[in-house]
């Protein structure tokens, strides 16, 4: 197929299924499609220790900051039933050497299994007990920890300790209630470091931390939905004051699926604002491959009898050397080239922007088959790496009927029986339709093959650990001081006249209290403070990247200073960008070095006939608003701290009428 042809493939396809850009979708395409999605919430508590050992946690290091290594290999066991798990297999087909990074400060031998667990961090439990109550869960009445298989080698041990506290709790958004399946506490995995080739390395510093998840329904039928729902878990979590904040301190799991497709799982969006577009465009990925699945049937193709055959291309084959493919041979690795019998058309099918169904090929040789990019080429590309006489030779080699599309692949010799294994495998799946697995996102909203998704019965009781009774009085105790629902916080700001394009900064940087505090403590109103915080301060924090634990604390002193020295609170407007930068210097000398001084309202009124003398002379029958725009112009900076500028601008008004 020539290049013009493949790229008129990939956008008829894209038509066929009806894609459209997120922009430009409305409810009835989320309707026509089936979308539905549903969120785990994955959040660090901010407590003093690690879950299950007395390593400190939010202990970070760098990436050469490390006193030992541990090295180990992925092997799949049976399970009780005789049973292998998918993702178990998957990655010891990756032949991985996972290196384990662990600093002496931040790591223990409870890490590796050869020490048992502490008991339940009881601080971490408490913090999870109270944000379960604030999500309306039913608290359990006896806390079981059980151990959950994790084998992507995130996790030393291979399996997770973790236990539900809550079940069945709910939000509610602005047009629905959501419903909450249940709320756990596990230890946080490891920070990848690198994956090249088949050696992945981690670091462990994060390793063992506590952590939060809150599982949704899959109730969220748009992405919009399902945006809102993850800002307002995020929102009730910090209302507590007890999680952490930062890049990595939260993410979120999202489950997308559209009518007739699968659960697909897309692993730790570390930023909501990239949730619409992932979950957008992984319900049409899904319904581009039951397109294909479609394509196929029509051609009376069958998953039991279809076969693709492949041949190795190498030095006695000159013809089939272009320069590419011979600099492939000269750096060591294996060419083949592969007929995959009536399937014209679909390797160049679309399923993203910018990615035709030849992407999950690629993808997944790369995590499988531990290939690096580029690992493949093949007779549709967009923007193809070989001429389309030279496809056409090694079509007509491997005997290729004009209805079969080809891929020319390259790899380590070891490592091409994996390649061409998952190669097939992953072209017999599109015969089904939409396999379940998890992907990885990316910031522009597309996704690639990360994992299989692991099994179901991932999940057995922790032996090592006792289970914990929760007395009825002990939760009642944990609710007395719970913060506001999140709900009413959104109407709290409204009734207080707070700009609704603060709403979200001010949530979730939980400053509703702060601005209760500082208008109940000093009369303030209400809109005034959010106001300055949502805007100024925001804006502030945003261009300074100096003072990243900045207290916020200082905003309260700063607004009792200015109460106190009987100040206009307009010139915290003024002196917000110096403390922020000087958080230690005293108010008085942040006064001074914004050159105020003190002055009443007389005092700046004076200069005020002499300016406006001086106004007419120049400016010739003024306007009244120029006028008065220009004075207040000239004695603002006097005015700032001394004189509220609206009755400032009601004095120079009666001046002007005289």
């Amino acid at each position: 197929m020539k290049p013009t042809e493949a790229l008129k493939n990939f956008e008829a396809t894209k038509q066929d299924i009806g894609y459209v850009d997120r922009q430009n979708a409305t409810p009835k395409d989320y309707q026509r499609i089936g979308f539905k999605s549903g969120l785990e919430v994955h959040q660090q508590l901010k407590t003093k220790r690690k879950l299950f050992c007395r390593c400190p946690a939010g202990v970070y290091h760098s990436d050469d900051d490390y006193n030992a290594e541990v090295i180990r290999h992925m092997r799949p066991t049976l399970s009780e039933l005789g049973e292998y798990d998918g993702t178990a297999l998957m990655e010891f087909k990756t032949r991985k050497e996972i290196t384990y990074r662990l600093n002496n400060q931040t790591a223990c031998t409870y890490e590796v299994d050869d020490t048992p667990p502490f008991p339940i961090d009881r601080e971490a439990l408490e913090f999870a007990l109270e944000i379960s109550l604030l999500a309306k869960f039913n608290i359990v009445g006896e806390v079981h920890i059980t151990r959950k298989q994790y084998l992507d080698g995130s996790i030393p041990t291979g399996f997770q300790r973790t236990a539900i506290l809550g079940v069945e709790g709910e939000i509610q958004l602005s047009n629905k209630k959501v419903g909450l399946i249940q709320l756990s506490i596990e230890e946080d995995s490891c920070r990848e470091i690198s994956d090249i080739g088949h050696s992945r390395i981690y670091k462990t510093d994060r390793l063992g931390m506590p952590l939060i998840e809150t599982v949704t329904h899959p109730d969220m039928e748009t992405p919009d939905e399902l945006a809102e729902a993850a800002e307002y878990i995020r929102f009730l979590n910090r209302s507590t004051g007890k999680v952490r904040t930062g890049m990595g301190a939260g993410r979120e799991d999202v489950n997308v699926s559209c009518a007739g497709g699968s659960r697909v799982e897309i692993k730790g969006v570390a930023h909501n604002k990239w949730i619409p577009e992932l979950s957008h465009n992984e319900a049409f990925r899904q319904w581009a491959l039951l397109n294909i699945r479609k394509l196929i049937k029509d051609r009376g193709l069958k998953k039991q009898t279809w076969k693709m055959n492949s041949q190795k291309i190498d030095l006695s084959h000159p013809e089939l050397l272009p320069p590419l493919l011979r600099e492939k041979i000269n750096q060591g690795l294996e060419v083949i080239g592969i007929n995959l019998p009536n399937l014209k058309g679909i390797l160049s099918h679309f399923t993203q922007p910018g990615h035709p169904f030849a992407a999950e090929l690629i993808h997944r040789l790369k995590v499988i088959a531990c290939i690096e990019r580029p690992n493949m080429t093949h007779s549709e590309e967009l923007e193809p790496l070989l001429a389309h006489q030279d496809l056409k030779q090694i079509a007509k080699w491997l005997r290729a009927d004009e209805a079969d599309a080809q891929i020319i692949l390259w790899g380590p010799p070891a490592d091409i029986p994996t390649a061409l294994e998952t190669i097939e495998e992953r072209i017999l799946m599109a015969f089904g339709g939409v396999p379940e697995e998890t992907r990885k996102s990316f910031a522009d909203g597309t996704t690639i093959f990360e994992r299989v998704l692991p099994g179901s019965d991932r999940m057995y009781p922790d032996t090592d650990s006792a289970p914990i009774p929760l007395t009825v009085e002990y939760i009642e105790s944990l609710g007395r001081d719970l913060p506001q629902d999140i709900s009413s916080r959104y109407q709290q700001l409204k009734d207080w006249g707070v700009p609704a394009d603060t709403w979200k900064y001010l949530l979730s940087k939980n400053m509703p209290p702060l601005i209760e505090r500082i208008c109940n403590k000093f009369g303030f109103p209400h809109k005034l403070i959010g106001s300055f915080i949502g805007h100024t301060f925001k804006n502030i924090e945003g261009q300074n990247e100096l003072h990243k634990n900045f207290s916020y604390e200082k905003i309260y002193e700063l607004f009792r200073y200015i109460s106190e020295k009987k100040l206009v609170p307009g010139i915290a407007k003024f002196m917000m960008p110096v403390i922020y930068e000087f958080p230690d210097m005293q108010f008085s000398s942040v006064l001074t070095s914004i050159h105020f001084k003190r002055r009443n309202l007389v005092e700046v009124l004076t200069p005020i006939e002499f300016l406006l003398e001086k106004f007419k002379e120049n400016t010739p029958d003024p306007e009244p608003d120029s006028t008065i725009n220009w004075l207040m112009g000239q004695v603002h900076q006097q005015a700032i701290g001394n004189v509220r500028l609206a009755d400032l601008r009601q004095q120079i008004e009666q001046i002007i009428k005289c």
